[in-house]
């Protein structure tokens, strides 16, 4: 999305540099240029430790070094009266870059994907409360002196009017998914679909990061209760701290299940459009902040959905609105399963949905608006 963006914007004859890591997001051996142009976009990419997302203290020195990093170049790149946009990855990083914005005289923008270190603790991370507390209130001052927060959601909006951050900085700008390279691919045209041996089977599948803060027991156990039904697969495309663990549980109860690299930007649309209802989940304490992303990408690609998480939250507020899918309580095992074996049974109603999504998604015309916005607020 960041690139979506940046690129969007650039059409519109803004001027864009983006601060990144060298570092490859599916191999972190791979540097990327330290320095590259693309579609008129400036992309600086600087120096960090290498230590990956496996282990925490390594993690946490390879933002440690990005935090670093990241000043000195914006410090040499940014001018009087330019925008800098600071996103949530990794966290906090709007507060040392509102130190450079402070000292350059910058207006900052705040891009919230999520809110730190809420996130963090209702994950289980043992934060002390005097270290808590002094994180939410660096970080709310960060926002509270930038020029405008981009929140993801309403939900994510009212968290932060309940940490004192005034509604008039608060814009809420959907995420979105680019509707020309996501679009449905028929399976009998679906190259991966055929490469995967799927052939006529009916696929439930999970596409995204398989990482900590995703709960996969209940899907494991609605797999678990499904595992006669030889025509139903699980299938999982992506990485991340759980993916051993997932494939092990897998082959000690003969699941139905198959697993899957992240695919290229070129085969994206094949990807998504391989299963014929995708699982998104969301643990309920989490709304508010944060919204899965991957919602946008499988409505584009005319997908139905099982939203997993709270029926009152952003994105099961989003399949009501559009009729593209389902949402169920993450403890509900098997009602879960019930509905995958409905789906299964009537395979035109599936499909009815995920037509609803991508009508929806094209209605809604979530990238268009999402540049306008972001235009206004940066002029």
């Amino acid at each position: 999305m960041l690139g979506d963006l940046a690129f969007g914007l650039s059409k519109l004859d803004e001027q864009v540099h983006i601060i990144t890591s060298r570092l490859n997001y599916s191999d972190e051996t791979i540097l990327l240029p330290v320095k590259e142009i693309i579609n008129n976009v400036t992309i600086h990419r600087i120096w960090t430790t290498r230590f990956g997302r496996s282990h925490l203290p390594g993690r946490a020195i390879d933002y440690l070094t990005f935090y670093l990093s990241s000043m000195l170049k914006l410090f040499s790149v940014i001018k009087t009266d330019d925008v800098v946009v600071a996103k949530t990855d990794p966290p906090m990083v709007s507060i040392p870059i509102s130190i450079i914005a402070k000292m350059r005289d910058a207006k900052q923008i705040n891009w919230l994907q999520d809110l730190f270190p809420e996130v963090a603790v209702n994950l289980g991370v043992k934060l002390p409360g005097f270290f808590y507390r002094l994180l939410k209130k660096i970080r709310n001052y960060s926002l509270l002196t930038a020029k405008a927060n981009v929140v993801i959601g309403e939900l994510m909006k009212n968290k932060l009017k309940e940490n004192g951050i005034p509604e008039k900085k608060i814009v809420v700008i959907q995420n979105w998914a680019d509707e020309n390279s996501i679009h449905p691919v028929d399976h009998e045209i679906n190259m991966l679909r055929k490469e995967w041996g799927l052939g006529e089977k009916f696929v439930v599948g999970y596409s995204g990061n398989l990482g900590r803060a995703h709960d996969f027991s209940a899907i494991l156990s609605a797999a678990k209760l499904l595992k006669d039904k030889s025509d139903i697969v699980f299938l999982f495309i992506g990485d991340g701290a759980q993916k051993e663990k997932l494939k092990e549980f897998s082959s000690c109860n003969n699941l139905n299940m198959l697993f899957k690299p992240y695919q290229s930007a070129q085969k994206i649309a094949e990807s998504l459009s391989v299963s014929d209802l995708h699982i998104v989940t969301l643990k309920p304490e989490l709304e508010g902040l944060i919204v899965p992303s991957k919602f946008y990408g499988i409505q584009a690609a005319g997908r139905a959905v099982l939203f997993l998480g709270d029926k009152e939250g952003e994105v099961a507020n989003l399949i009501n609105k559009s009729d593209c899918g389902f949402c169920l309580d993450p403890d509900s095992e098997r009602q879960i399963a019930n509905t995958i074996l409905k789906c299964y049974e009537d395979q035109g109603l599936v499909n009815t949905m995920g037509r609803n999504g991508r009508l929806y998604f094209e209605e809604q015309q979530f990238f268009e608006t999402a540049v306008r916005e972001w235009k206004q607020i940066t002029a």
